[in-house]
């Protein structure tokens, strides 16, 4: 399926989704789900025998999602080899629609390939990176909405694999009716084939659709860490979460009591190998001293803010010193008046070409911009593919250091805007060799 080359959008959404607290997380049924930390193997059976549903049995058993009567997180704590239970919560996505009427202007090179217009893999340096590695032989969660599995730039997408933690809904690749673009969007960056318009940092990868939010409502906390798991469970070389919870979490929130088991179940899937790779926020703000952020504050994810073409940081994007570990191309510019500058006389890439072009399900256009850093945190998981093809038996933390020796424009790994700094995808590789020599063989 080939679609024409066409100048896209000039009213298309300015941010990406982000995920909003809205409260306690409900069964179908009114019962309450919770978040169970737990003794490992063995206390799920007593928990169910104390009458209780378990769901999820995550991180070899230390932390449970059960569900229950209302206010019966004692009840659960009462069990043996249980040490805490907090009612789960549950998130709202709230995503821009997108725009795919295209522009009145003349489409250049009619049929041509979109990667002239990736300034993201250009500044990173991927196109360059491709004679290296291509992601050949690793595979890429994408823990979100779902990916479309009819784009033509997407036929790397294991159906069979693909999987939902989303109560009642077991379709992984159909997302959300009003947000299942933010998904494909997140794998186009990962890993697009360029069948047919736009190239992924890793075009080998294969993509991993697994959904954590269903087709009407919120998702909650207890899928998502679901979905993490998973994806260490079925050897992802990294998964993407670019789910954020935006604003500040002030110690003592509803989401601080879930911290320890947030940390156990992201500690345990990178112990088994897989990079967790999840947006920084779009909030503009400082993350420094504001309690327990996700995933900022989880030790275990490798935090990405979002810059811009200029290698500045992007206007909306979270920065923080010990917070950020990385940075990499999210789109717009250092203030939201220069990124809606539309005039190429007096910006080098106007809107909205200044945000990132990937893939968008096939009934919304196929291609489309969006900017947020949902889209850097896949700039990144890419990346880790590119690393572990060349390195495949190096450890989550290898493969995050390589990726932070490779990057560019910061002084060590504190760095409060870029953290270890801008990823460049040649720069990382060529440390590592040449690996298989692809294209010349150096």
């Amino acid at each position: 399926m080939n679609f024409e080359r066409r100048t896209f959008v000039k009213g298309v959404a300015g941010l990406a989704a982000t995920a909003t607290i809205t409260g306690t997380a409900s069964a179908a049924d009114g019962q309450t789900q919770y978040i169970v930390g737990a003794n490992g193997n063995g206390v799920a059976d007593a928990v169910t025998d104390a009458g209780f549903e378990v769901r999820h049995e995550l991180a070899d058993g230390d932390v449970l999602v059960a569900v229950g009567p209302s206010d019966a997180a004692t009840d659960i704590e009462s069990v043996k080899g249980v040490k805490a239970a907090n009612p789960d919560l549950k998130l709202e996505l709230d995503e821009p629609e997108v725009n795919t009427e295209a522009a009145d202007e003349t489409p250049p090179s009619e049929g041509a390939a979109l990667s002239d217009l990736q300034w993201d893999k250009e500044i990173t340096d991927v196109f360059e990176a491709h004679e290296y590695a291509t992601g050949e032989g690793t595979r890429v969660a994408i823990v979100d909405t779902g990916i479309d599995l009819n784009h033509p730039d997407l036929g790397n997408v294991n159906e069979e694999l693909g999987q939902a933690f989303v109560a009642d809904d077991d379709v992984p690749e159909i997302g959300p009716d009003d947000s299942g673009s933010h998904g494909t969007h997140v794998a186009g960056t990962v890993g697009a084939t360029g069948e047919s318009g736009v190239v992924g940092t890793a075009p080998d990868t294969e993509l991993i659709p697994v959904r954590v939010f269903p087709a009407e409502g919120g998702a909650t906390f207890g899928d998502i860490l679901a979905g993490i798991d998973y994806a260490a469970e079925i050897g992802a070389d990294a998964a993407n979460f670019s789910l954020g919870i935006p604003g500040v979490q002030q110690p003592g929130s509803e989401l601080n009591k879930l911290k320890a088991e947030v940390q156990t179940v992201f500690q345990s899937a990178v112990r088994r190998g897989t990079v967790i790779t999840g947006s920084a926020g779009n909030d503009s703000g400082s993350l420094q001293g504001s309690g327990f952020t996700l995933p900022n504050s989880v030790p275990a994810a490798f935090t990405v803010s979002a810059t811009s073409p200029a290698d500045t940081l992007s206007f909306y994007s979270n920065f923080g010193t010990s917070d950020i570990d990385i940075a990499a191309p999210g789109g717009g510019y250092e203030t939201l008046e220069k990124t809606l500058v539309e005039d190429p006389d007096a910006v080098e890439w106007p809107f909205p070409t200044n945000l990132v072009l990937s893939t968008i399900p096939v009934e919304q256009g196929a291609y489309g911009y969006k900017a947020g850093t949902s889209m850097a945190a896949p700039q990144v998981a890419g990346l880790a593919a590119l690393v572990r093809e060349l390195e495949p038996n190096a450890n989550a933390s290898r493969i995050e250091q390589a990726i932070q020796k490779g990057a560019e424009g910061a002084n060590g790994k504190s760095d409060s805007e870029f953290g270890a700094g801008i990823i460049n995808a040649l720069n990382t590789v060529e440390r590592l060799g040449s690996g298989k020599g692809k294209g010349d063989g150096n």
